[in-house]
């Protein structure tokens, strides 16, 4: 007789263009692991696929599944809506699978507030650099340079948040931390306790490339 195991909710929060989204899509691709698709606004970018990257809707039609209390988490980002239905994650979850979010840190303080029975690891995104940041910015959004300048206008306001995450990781090397990230995940309850060592890394990186001050991190796990 085989003993039914939960399946577990990774959330991935980063600045606009850290990269977490890349390293969800690759994650993906592990054994038992799914994206959750979310709800959004906003129009598609030339490479997206309705019901694959997001399910692109109306504000009307975003609204009424805000009424019907259908998500699971939602949050107004740049002037669009997101959102993921909690219908099929949890189904998900009840059957064992893992589940990979991509959504910014509103969405995650929704989803720990809910307080749901299952178990959540959030993992934080942050770019090597402000300058690094915005070129992968300006190389993303070509097409308007002032989407990109928009974006890193919010810079400060996402990025404060991953104070409040169980794992931060910095993405100077896709490869590297796509390997950082997989060991987190294989390994979340060893890893939970041997962060204290790299504390001062993530302290000094603050320090040095975001706003000169030094934040505590007193109950994050620093992968670097």
């Amino acid at each position: 007789m085989s003993i039914k195991t939960d399946g577990i909710l990774f959330i991935f929060s980063s600045p606009s263009g850290a990269g977490k989204t890349t390293l969800v899509k690759l994650l993906e691709k592990k054994e038992n692991f799914f994206i959750s698709v979310s709800h959004t606004t906003r129009k598609p970018r030339s490479n997206e696929v309705h019901g694959k990257d997001y399910y692109f809707v109306s504000d009307n039609e975003f609204k009424e599944l805000i009424k019907k209390e259908e998500f699971l988490e939602h949050a107004k980002v740049f002037n669009n809506y997101y959102g993921t239905l909690k219908r099929p994650v949890m189904e998900k979850l009840n059957h064992g699978q893992n589940v990979l979010f991509d959504i910014d840190w509103q969405g995650t303080k929704q989803i720990r507030d809910k307080k749901i029975k299952f178990k959540i690891i959030s993992i934080f995104v942050l770019p090597p650099s402000k300058q690094v940041l915005y070129n992968r910015l300006s190389n993303r959004d070509m097409k308007d340079k002032l989407i990109a300048s928009e974006r890193m206008k919010e810079f400060y306001k996402d990025v404060k948040h991953w104070i409040d995450y169980d794992f931060v990781v910095i993405n100077d090397n896709l490869e590297k931390c796509y390997q950082e990230v997989s060991e987190i995940i294989n390994n979340f309850e060893k890893f939970k306790h041997s962060y204290l060592a790299k504390k001062v890394k993530i302290e000094n990186h603050f320090s040095s490339q975001y706003n000169n001050k030094k934040q505590s991190i007193t109950n994050v796990h620093i992968s670097k």
